[in-house]
């Protein structure tokens, strides 16, 4: 997963830790986001503790009369906001695997997903049937992510392994079509590579990972399981300007199932095309990174379709031997 979208190689990002309201499955919703795998995908930091905070928003809809599931409730032209934040604390252990650096994260999501539906085809869960409109905006906490991360580097080259669980938490509101919580157990098993090469300032990242679902007991809706593809290639403009191409893949490889499901396989599929840009600073002598990326989602089926947004801010909290920040040599013409 990427929680080092920093290249500075001193904070470590979590684009793969944040929960979509638009992806696929049930309501559309998955660990992966598409493209947040991004620059240095495969770089671990150094030994230390970091602190990274993720602005996410995300605009799309689900047009055409075509139905989605969620909350239990079947829907019709559905469209979808989201505003939400991550809080990441990820540890860099001095410990290390097979020569890899070893190292654990959390991610804690909050924010307001705003659903609205057209029709609302049935709701069993409450019991009724209706043919009107409806709309659920609500504020509240969604499930914490727990990731561990293997790391290795050979010169130019830095790749990484890594795994992550969405753990239910209890937050998750039955009957309601807003929620930030999943509820339902999710794995995500990824590998990551980076080619950066500071003299020309280039950076090449890509990572590939499959995503395998629980059943949300509250809905009985059993999701299927999926593979995801990132690509980027950033250039530094200046040591600290940076601005790159961002790609991603999502494609539902079982279909949804369980008994509370009402609209059959469900399968999704995604691809997201789009551009970031990243700059990186000093306060206080303490290095900080920042990033943007929007992306546009195309050739979406099964899911809503929009566009994604994330404004990344991360710094160290403490490294055990502070090392200087690797910035690329922006040549001279």
């Amino acid at each position: 997963m990427n929680w080092r979208s920093m290249t500075t190689a001193l904070a470590v990002g979590c684009g793969s830790l944040l929960a979509d309201a638009a992806l696929a499955t049930e309501g559309g919703a998955g660990l992966y986001v598409p493209g947040f795998h991004g620059p240095g995908a495969g770089i671990v930091p150094p030994p230390g503790f970091y602190f990274e905070n993720d602005f996410y928003t995300y605009s799309g809809e689900l047009s055409g009369g075509r139905q989605i599931q969620i909350g239990g409730a079947v829907l019709a032209n559905v469209k979808v906001e989201v505003r939400a934040d991550f809080l990441t604390g990820t540890w860099v252990t001095p410990a290390e695997i097979f020569g890899g650096s070893l190292a654990f994260g959390l991610s804690l999501p909050f924010g307001v997903p705003r659903v609205s539906a057209g029709a609302v085809i049935a709701a069993p869960r409450l019991g009724r049937v209706f043919a009107f409109s409806s709309r659920d905006a609500t504020f509240n906490m969604g499930d914490p992510i727990a990731t561990a991360i293997v790391g290795w580097h050979s010169g130019n080259f830095h790749w990484n392994v890594s795994g992550s669980v969405n753990i239910p938490s209890g937050t998750y509101q039955e009957g309601e079509l807003s929620n930030m919580s999943f509820n339902r157990w999710i794995g995500d098993i990824s590998g990551s590579m980076t080619w950066l090469n500071t003299d020309l300032g280039i950076d090449i990242s890509g990572t590939a990972g499959f995503e395998f679902n629980g059943e949300n007991p509250d809905t009985d809706y059993d999701s299927g399981n999926a593979f995801h593809l990132d690509v980027s290639i950033s250039k530094y403009l200046t040591k600290e300007l940076s601005i790159g191409l961002l790609g991603g893949y999502y494609d539902q490889l079982s279909g949804d199932s369980g008994a509370g499901n009402r609209i059959g396989p469900f399968k999704g599929r995604v691809a997201a095309v789009g551009g970031t840009v990243g700059y990186d600073f000093t306060v206080a002598g303490t290095p900080v990174t920042t990033r943007i990326k929007v992306l546009r989602e195309v050739d979406v089926e099964n899911r809503p379709e929009g566009t994604i947004g994330l404004f990344t801010v991360a710094f160290p909290l403490g490294v055990s031997a502070p090392p200087e920040p690797v910035r690329p040599v922006v040549a001279k013409y």
